[in-house]
């Protein structure tokens, strides 16, 4: 049983659709790349906030505003 953990910052608005196409789409990949079975696939989204989530020892909120000036 395959399991996918998908994570990406909250931030923007990810939308419903957004995630039901995401989840589609990694279960397809492992379908068509693997020859695993759709309906045995698990797939998460994890969505975590900027202050948690770091990137070269910077939190991405200050990346974030760094990039915005």
């Amino acid at each position: 049983m395959p399991y996918v953990n998908i994570k990406i910052t909250r931030e923007g608005n990810v939308t419903a659709q957004q995630k039901k196409q995401l989840i589609e789409g990694a279960t397809q990949l492992l379908h068509d790349v693997l020859g695993k079975n759709t309906k045995t696939t698990v797939v998460t989204i994890d969505e975590v906030d900027t202050d948690n989530w770091g990137i070269g020892g910077v939190p991405v909120t200050e990346i974030r505003k760094q990039q915005s000036k």
